[in-house]
């Protein structure tokens, strides 16, 4: 069955935000009043889940629209430290080329994920944007609405393990990228319709099986 709409997630996925998440997420924590994050914990978190990390760092979940709406703020302020990753806008076109619809759906803001896009948001049909942290199954049915396609021609790519479950709970194919903000190891233990080391190997699979139509 071909894919006909690819549903990506900005951050980690497209966009290298992670050094910038890094750099900024013990300033929220001290806002928030949450525990703030050791060096040597990055990596374990990096293998949790969005609940585990929640759990970890004791942030209750009342407090986590005002996160969100703190951290859309901050992103916009640091647009220019957070660059696309090399080979987007190629990946991207090519897939636009070959005649596959492209969606965004990311917790950040529209106005934040066309900023990050640059010229590439004018290839994307469908933007959902300010997910929250597990709103993206709503989003995801959403667009498969609006774009007119069969779940089973739809794949969701993203850089976290709610992205494949959110996929999954919608019944559409998942890709899981390596160069994000979970580890790959935690990608792979859920075992994702396909994992991708390298960039250019989205368009590889997505066109490939879209030109098998």
């Amino acid at each position: 069955m071909p894919y006909s709409l690819a549903i990506f997630d900005l951050d980690g996925t497209l966009a290298d935000s992670f050094p910038w998440f890094l750099r900024t997420i013990n300033d929220v924590a001290d806002r928030f009043d949450f525990r703030r994050v050791a060096d040597d914990e990055i990596e374990a978190l990096r293998h949790a889940s969005s609940r585990e990390i929640l759990t970890r760092l004791e942030v209750p979940l009342w407090k986590l629209p005002a996160i969100a709406r703190h951290a859309r703020r901050l992103k916009a302020e640091a647009a220019a430290e957070i660059p696309l990753f090399a080979g987007v806008e190629t990946m991207l076109q090519t897939l636009a080329n070959n005649g596959v619809q492209l969606a965004l759906v990311t917790s950040d803001s529209e106005a934040n994920a066309r900023e990050k896009l640059g010229e590439s948001a004018a290839l994307f049909a469908h933007f959902d944007c300010a997910a929250s942290l597990f709103g993206k199954p709503a989003k995801f049915r959403r667009v498969i609405r609006r774009a007119g396609v069969e779940p089973g021609r739809v794949i969701a790519i993203g850089d976290e393990v709610r992205d494949i479950e959110a996929a999954r709970a919608v019944g559409i194919a998942c890709g899981a990228v390596s160069w994000g903000y979970a580890a790959p190891a935690a990608l792979r233990a859920l075992a994702p319709d396909h994992m991708f080391a390298q960039m250019d190997e989205i368009a590889d699979v997505v066109c490939r099986i879209s030109l098998k139509a």
